[in-house]
């Protein structure tokens, strides 16, 4: 069987396969739906009796109370101090980046405002970070010290008080990067919970783990169901589905990087997504022939050709043009412009989580220690979506302070819309203050 599939937009039947390739259904299965209300219930009437049979249900992790599931600062360093030199290098240099970009963040879009118009009255917008945040680490098949940093530093750069980290460690495994990565980022408290458990009690607190007011960071499909469950009793990011990425390119790029670049998405499950459109026949030819050699080298190799076999393609476009046409259509999370002149593409480019600009900017850059963040809207959601950042942990509230002068003018409009929607004290407050 074909690594991966080959489209071609003259082709009659491309808006039909093109369709086929982009479909994924959102839907949690009804049995997961119906399994995480259960757990949502009982942790909101039990607490933590509840969260503790279901990690030693789901975790094999046996405790006498949630209190012994919580990790302390000194274990957190002692995490940080155990891990290699180079690895904590590299966790310092990354959420030195990562910091770095969301303090310019704060600066650009984070701040409060406010001015006076022509009758004295002041406008404005009070921005304050959230009280609590609750950050889900996923701990199951792998482990993302890389979601620590990205959570936790815009969450701190905004001036959240408190952080609460929830990780699950399956038969008690406590993977240290992670826990390190926690303490480069300043994370206040660490629970070794996880599953739909910890989301309930996240959003609903228990007596040894606080409510919060905001729950992000990725999971299985059981955290994703959870997250929709509680949205209202708590904020939530968003809704992650299978990570994609999107490459267009002009032929001008090694195909080996491309080829691994790929890679790198579609290693991450079999429902990941990867695209290379390319209005140059001869190179898709190249970029194949790459992935057929180099896919064996990698240790995810079955991974990635289910992956790549299920919903990946590489698609011949009429030109450059049409190319970020398609592109604007999918909205990828992670799009690449390998070309030699990006900036003249990414002008065309509206939809998209990140845009990875020129032939050296692999995707997995941005994924580690570029600095932007790698939560990134998924399923075609970056129509309408943005990637994590500052502005999620902050809330913004309107400033109104209107002068006796203001109060003349406005009163009236006021009262006459007032009286136009049948709501007479509404009129009559603004009336009550005309001279």
């Amino acid at each position: 069987m074909t690594l991966i599939r080959r489209l071609a937009t003259t082709a009659a039947d491309f808006d039909a396969e093109f369709q086929r390739l982009r479909h994924w259904s959102a839907e949690t299965d009804a049995a997961i739906e119906g399994r995480v209300a259960e757990i949502l219930a009982d942790v909101q009437a039990r607490g933590d009796a509840a969260v503790l049979d279901y990690t030693a249900r789901f975790d094999r992790v046996k405790a006498d109370s949630v209190a012994a599931l919580e990790i302390t600062q000194a274990q957190l360093q002692a995490a940080l101090a155990s891990i290699t030199p180079a690895q904590a290098a590299a966790l310092q240099a990354a959420a030195r980046r990562v910091r770095s970009y969301h303090e310019r963040q704060l600066e650009a879009c984070g701040r409060s405002w406010s001015y006076r118009d022509e009758d004295g009255s002041l406008l404005g917008q009070k921005v304050t970070p959230l009280d609590r945040v609750g950050l889900y680490v996923p701990g199951g098949k792998a482990a993302y010290p890389s979601s620590v940093l990205m959570n936790a530093i815009p969450a701190q750069v905004a001036g959240v008080r408190e952080i609460i980290m929830v990780v699950p460690t399956p038969d008690g495994q406590r993977n240290p990067l992670v826990l390190a990565a926690a303490a480069v980022a300043g994370v206040h408290r660490v629970f070794t919970v996880g599953g739909a458990q910890a989301v309930a009690a996240l959003a609903y607190g228990t007596a040894t783990i606080p409510r919060v007011d905001k729950i992000t960071g990725p999971g299985n499909a059981y955290v994703a169901s959870a997250k929709k469950h509680v949205f209202g009793q708590v904020g939530i990011d968003m809704i992650a589905g299978p990570s994609e990425i999107l490459v267009i390119a002009d032929g001008t790029t090694p195909p080996d990087w491309v080829a691994m670049d790929l890679f790198s998405q579609a290693e991450h499950d079999e429902l990941a997504q990867s695209i290379l459109l390319c209005p140059d026949a001869a190179y898709l030819d190249a970029v194949h022939a790459s992935m057929e050699r180099l896919v064996q080298q990698l240790p995810r190799e079955a991974v990635i050709r289910a992956s790549l076999q299920g919903r990946g393609a590489l698609i011949l476009t009429r030109s450059m043009e049409e190319a970020c046409e398609i592109s604007n259509a999918i909205a990828p999370e992670h799009l690449e412009i390998s070309a030699a002149e990006p900036q003249r593409w990414e002008p065309l480019l509206r939809h998209a989580g990140a845009i990875f600009m020129g032939a050296y900017t692999s995707e997995s850059l941005g994924d580690y220690c570029a600095g932007p963040n790698h939560v990134l809207p998924t399923a075609s959601t970056a129509r309408f979506s943005s990637p994590l950042g500052v502005y999620d942990f902050q809330k913004r509230s309107s400033l109104i302070e209107v002068s006796a002068e203001g109060a003349q003018v406005l009163g009236r409009v006021a009262s006459e819309l007032a009286h136009g929607e049948g709501l007479q004290a509404h009129a009559r407050a603004a009336e009550l203050r005309l001279r």
